[in-house]
């Protein structure tokens, strides 16, 4: 499975990173500690002995992913928006936060209770298998899935744009 001295010090690099993902005040440097976490998960896969999530992962989220969502913090300006702004919270905001969290993690829990996780077989075989298997097994199963993730990033994207062009009016 690989040395644990080196599980033990990626694993203190990648909580480190979403630490510093989740504390920073900074948006860039938030997404640039996202991609230092992503970059040390994909070296457990390749730990795992499975090259090829390894390189999606780094091809998928620590490129693509993490350029886009780069892009959007830079065209919206966060960091000015946040200037400007005071950190006011609505009065549903804490509430509605605390309903969730409760709700992941008593999910979590009993997960863990009742031992309901277990990874099939199958997910066992297809890390195992190459890319063609993987294709194959994701384009006949989970076809639509992905279209109706590509239109929610589509329309993201153009959400970003009219919000910023509003914004660009106004200013």
């Amino acid at each position: 499975m690989g040395n644990p001295i080196i599980f033990s010090i990626l694993a203190i690099i990648a909580i480190f990173s979403a630490l510093g993902m989740l504390l920073s005040r900074n948006a860039v440097h938030s997404a640039l500690f996202l991609v230092l976490n992503f970059t040390t998960i994909a070296v457990f896969f390749l730990i795992l002995n499975a090259p090829f999530l390894f390189v999606t992962q780094i091809a998928i989220y620590a490129g693509a992913i993490m350029v886009l969502f780069l892009f959007v913090v830079m065209l919206l300006g966060a960091e000015q928006l946040r200037a400007s702004s005071t950190s006011e919270v609505s009065r549903w905001q804490i509430p509605l936060s605390i309903i969730m969290a409760t709700a992941l993690l008593g999910t979590f829990f009993y997960i863990l209770i009742t031992g309901t996780a277990t990874i099939p077989a199958t997910v066992d075989e297809l890390i195992a298998a190459g890319p063609v298997e993987i294709g194959t097994r994701l384009y006949e199963a989970y076809v639509f899935p992905f279209e109706v993730a590509s239109v929610l990033l589509l329309v993201a994207m153009v959400g970003v744009v009219v919000l910023r062009t509003r914004r660009g009016a106004n200013a």
